[in-house]
């Protein structure tokens, strides 16, 4: 999922309003939050509050089981077989399952689903790392000419004990993970194509390939297989009613309305009116006021799968960061980060317990790696840096074998304009750094999170704060995203470890 502007863990805080009998319907549950939805469509869906929704509408072949990310159940799918060289998924899906036009599912919609993804595939979705897994590569047909009909088909088709059939160029353990992303829902075919979508065929897939779907029919009309069906979608409003022939059985709740509100203050107003059951907050300086209002529960601490990073570059390419671009205490050379003694300082320097008290207000949590605690391969026996100063000196002493204590440097590093945190977070990392030698210097300076994205993505940032949100449970959209000199943020940081690589 897109990074995150921040290195919090997650801030946003869930406030319920209980005791005091509400104004809205008995039998609806109202939420109000800030951010708009940007879409219904799955196969175009790509952020919280859209997926939000979406889950609730519709339905995925397999699932996690609760908060575990560790263990997958079954959901429209009912069990599967792998074949032995990993190459191959066979899914027996639910049967009697009905979509909210009345539709029953059967394959053809699993299939038409998956297809319809790798034929749209379009640069702001998250169907990448499903086509990444079937067709093994991330790009559409317009920007690959190795996506062809013929290899769609074959990798996603149903046979004729109607068997949904996955065929894999290679074998990917993640498969599974990503089949439970809310992109993968089943979406209702016959509905779809009655509405003017694509009509699942080879004759036609060209016109498709790399589609928008923001605005698609399918977003504007869904029909999903979920225990809620739309009722209305407006611009600051979403209303879902029960969908009484779920094949889980009736949910509690009769109705929900989602409320776009803006303006916190309005939430909050209308949280205490109980004009809402649940609110959206966001300012954390605002935690002990509102615990002290009657009626409210605030809902804090909840786990978080974001991985908040501090990306030190090992190439700095862009000249007004580097300054002198020489070791001399003007400026650093390109090749600063690169030197493990200088990362091996810089992580000494930086005080977590300080920035956890400071900037989280004591509730994050230090971590051993760079992935969410809860996800498979979390050791949390690996050694972390602790805040040394005598360590750290240590080490700024061995930097380039020994010239780097003596000469100085002056580092310029870029956070995001407006982000509070980003400010706050190089602040006190300037403030440890400068505390050891006065030779040491570093400049921050603010810079426009877009003209960041840019900068980093050639190379041009010497360090990078941020937050990468999983697109789905599995430490492979983490670690390769992170260490890979192929992934992601290989451009960012100049690392390149064969060891890591294999």
């Amino acid at each position: 999922m897109r990074p995150y502007t921040t290195t919090l863990l997650a801030l946003t805080t869930a406030l319920f309003a209980s005791s005091a009998p509400a104004i809205a319907p008995k039998d609806t549950l109202v939420l109000q939050q800030s951010a708009d939805i940007t879409t219904l469509d799955p196969a175009q869906a790509y952020d919280v509050p859209s997926f939000a929704i979406v889950e609730n509408l519709y339905e995925t072949l397999v699932a996690y089981r609760g908060s575990d990310q560790t263990t997958l159940r079954p959901l429209l799918a009912t069990k599967w077989t792998i074949r032995p060289d990993g190459r191959q998924y066979t899914f027996d899906l639910r049967r009697n399952v009905r979509f909210h036009s009345g539709n029953t599912m059967t394959c053809a919609d699993a299939e038409y689903t998956l297809r319809r993804l790798l034929v749209t595939n379009n640069a702001d979705s998250g169907s990448f790392f499903i086509s990444q897994a079937l067709l093994g590569t991330e790009s559409n047909a317009k920007d690959d000419p190795s996506v062809t009909w013929p290899k769609i088909s074959r990798a996603v088709a149903c046979n004729a004990a109607g068997q949904l059939v996955l065929t894999l160029p290679s074998p990917d353990p993640a498969l599974l993970a990503k089949l439970a992303s809310q992109n993968t829902s089943i979406v209702d075919r016959k509905h779809a194509v009655k509405l003017g979508e694509w009509d699942g065929t080879g004759n036609t897939w060209q016109r498709w390939i790399g589609e928008d779907l923001t605005d698609s029919a399918l977003s504007r009309q869904p029909s999903g297989t979920g225990a809620y069906r739309l009722v209305q979608q407006k611009a600051q409003a979403v209303l879902a009613t029960r969908h009484d022939p779920y094949w889980g059985g009736p949910a509690p709740l009769k109705n929900v309305a989602v409320q776009i509100i803006p303006e916190e203050a309005a939430r909050l107003a209308s949280l205490q009116r109980c004009d809402a059951d649940v609110a959206e907050a966001g300012l954390r300086a605002m935690l002990p006021q509102l615990r002290a209002q009657p009626n409210l529960q605030v809902l804090d601490h909840l786990p978080d799968l974001g991985t908040p990073v501090m990306l030190m570059n090992e190439n700095i390419q862009d000249p007004v960061l580097l300054g002198s671009g020489k070791l001399d205490g003007k400026g650093i050379p390109a090749n600063f980060f690169a030197d493990l003694n200088v990362r091996r300082a810089f992580n000494y320097a930086f005080d977590r317990d300080r920035y956890i008290r400071e900037i989280t207000s004591g509730t994050g949590r230090p971590r051993t790696m760079a992935l969410p605690s809860t996800f498979l391969g979390y050791d949390r026996t690996i050694p972390t840096y602790p805040y040394n100063r005598t360590k750290a000196i240590e080490a700024f002493k061995k930097a380039f074998g020994g010239q780097l204590w003596n000469t100085g440097f002056v580092l310029s590093v870029n956070y995001r304009a407006g982000s509070t945190s980003g400010q706050t977070t190089m602040e006190l990392l300037k403030a440890s750094i400068e505390a050891l030698n006065p030779k040491f210097r570093i400049n921050i300076q603010p810079q426009p999170w877009s003209d960041l994205l840019a900068a980093s993505k050639s190379g041009k940032a010497s360090m990078l704060t941020l937050s990468w949100i999983s697109d789905y449970a599995d430490p492979d959209n983490v670690l390769y995203a992170l260490f890979s000199s192929q992934g992601f943020y290989a451009p960012r940081t100049g690392f390149k470890d064969a060891q890591v690589d294999a």
